[in-house]
């Protein structure tokens, strides 16, 4: 699993940072490859309301945002967004962030497409503050929540603590290392216990995005779900983003990944290649299967769509299968 760290705090080795240095180490401790991402020493300029992201389902507006920021949220399986609390609510700098995921709400909400991770990613918050009033954290649960629904992704819950302002309080604090035990073991232990299933292919741009995404659509979340290239492509195909939104799927910002780095020690419930050759890949599995099914020499959407429903009626067919099996208890 991987989780992603939203850190939102202006001050410089701050009680904040000092409490999601905490999760994150736990979560390595579970085997999670984690990434931190210091919002306030990124170029992210503020919404404008251009409406494109409704209209069109992007953002124009060119910054760290869309070099990176967008696909690192998609690729998270976990996200932690961790703020002080300023005037009642997240600080300037990571609302600028949370603003221009106003394009997340617009593909959701006025596109109508599906995010095909939102069976299993979870959103938390930390948080803590200097005034000890029972509103403390009113607004900023409400602003996450809100951000996480716009992210499809499921509100988990919080850790949040008050009387926090003095540098090093919140390291020393004398039950923060026990609750961030608590609720790491409750994040990680339901992607820790599911079966694992592996699409393999040589560019991971094209087959295995299709056919991990329509998997996850069908399979809701029992299985985890990942997907390699043996050399992989920098991004998707734009034309495979286009014609999954004909089926409500969203794979925008979704990035292949080089099998360098696969746990090539680790061993997988299921392993499907694409093609003879993705298969003389070695890769630890229990049980593996070879499709047949050849990337199109031409790219025209209509070799495309067929390429597209070909794939569906496989995953359909193995979901199916493993569905079979895990009622048999086999």
């Amino acid at each position: 699993m991987h989780i992603l760290g939203l850190l939102g705090s202006p001050r410089k080795k701050g009680n904040t940072q000092d409490l999601l240095s905490m999760f994150i180490k736990e979560a390595e401790k579970y085997g999670a490859t984690t990434n931190v991402i210091d919002v306030t020493k990124q170029n992210i300029k503020p919404c404008k309301e251009l409406i494109v992201c409704e209209k069109k389902g992007f953002c124009p507006i060119k910054d760290d945002m869309d070099e990176f920021i967008y696909a690192s949220i998609k690729s998270a399986d976990v996200i932690v967004l961790a703020a002080p609390v300023f005037f009642y609510n997240v600080p300037s700098q990571i609302k600028a962030l949370i603003d221009r995921c106003q394009m997340f709400w617009g593909r959701k909400y006025k596109l109508k497409l599906e995010d095909p991770n939102s069976h299993l990613r979870k959103g938390f918050l930390l948080s803590c503050g200097a005034s000890g009033g029972k509103k403390l954290f009113d607004g900023i649960e409400l602003t996450a929540k809100i951000f996480y629904d716009a992210l499809s992704i499921p509100y988990a819950e919080s850790l949040t603590y008050r009387h926090i302002e003095s540098p090093g309080q919140m390291a020393s604090h004398p039950t923060a290392k026990e609750d961030i035990k608590k609720v790491v073991k409750n994040l990680c232990d339901p992607f820790i216990s599911k079966k694992k299933i592996l699409f393999v292919s040589q560019n991971d741009a094209l087959r295995t995005q299709i056919a991990a995404a329509f998997f996850k659509q069908y399979d809701k979340g029992r299985y985890r779900v990942k997907t390699v290239g043996i050399n992989a492509l920098k991004k998707v195909h734009p034309e495979i983003i286009e014609i999954m939104a004909q089926k409500q799927l969203d794979l925008m910002y979704f990035s292949p990944v080089s099998i360098d780095q696969l746990d090539r020690n680790y061993k997988y419930d299921h392993v499907v290649y694409f093609g003879k050759n993705s298969s003389e890949i070695d890769i630890k599995a229990f049980k593996s299967e070879i499709w047949e099914i050849n990337s199109p020499k031409e790219t025209s959407y209509q070799t495309l769509q067929e390429l597209r429903d070909r794939i569906e009626i496989r995953v359909k067919k193995l979901v199916s299968s493993l569905t079979i099996l895990k009622v048999g208890g086999l």
